[in-house]
């Protein structure tokens, strides 16, 4: 695509909202801070992904390859690496068997308060910054740690480079 179409496909970048992401007043502010037109569909990992509208009028959509998968706080993946391992690690083991991109988002977090053990939860300090690495290794996600306000601008940039990344080879 010519950098002119590419950047025109991009100002069509719509958001998709997993339909298991529950509808809030929180979730809602969060999509209006993110600043896309956005659909809820059933995706088959992550939370959020994108579409975009080529010039043709083709819709490509993303959500096969690059996903970003939201926790709200360190006690939400807790859960996630316990409770719910098995459940967590089906939904990375799909985005692996589809090449795709996992971007593991985890709002209100540190590194410093991962080591410090700064949530609510009991598990060991050690014991989450092992489980938090081995994803990394065994899934080659990226993981992304901020402030609950900073994630909708976070979501949005993401997205956008990785559609704009994409639509360069098409």
């Amino acid at each position: 695509m010519h950098p002119v179409e590419i950047e025109n496909t991009l100002k069509t970048l719509t958001l998709i909202v997993d339909t298991r992401e529950q509808d809030t007043a929180r979730a809602r502010r969060r999509f209006a801070r993110i600043g896309l037109p956005y659909i809820r569909k059933a995706l088959n990992f992550g939370d959020y992904s994108c579409f975009v509208t080529l010039p043709d009028g083709t819709e490509l959509d993303f959500s096969g390859s690059v996903s970003i998968e939201r926790k709200m706080d360190l006690d939400e993946i807790i859960g996630c690496f316990t409770r719910h391992r098995a459940r967590f690690a089906r939904e990375f083991e799909r985005a692996k068997e589809h090449h795709a991109k996992l971007y593991l988002l985890i709002e209100n977090a540190s590194w410093e308060k991962v080591l410090k053990a700064g949530y609510r939860s009991k598990m060991n300090a050690n014991a989450l910054l092992a489980s938090m690495t081995a994803w990394l290794a065994r899934y080659d996600c990226q993981l992304i740690m901020c402030d609950e306000l900073t994630s909708p601008r976070l979501i949005k940039e993401i997205l956008y480079r990785e559609a704009k990344e994409r639509l360069g080879g098409v």
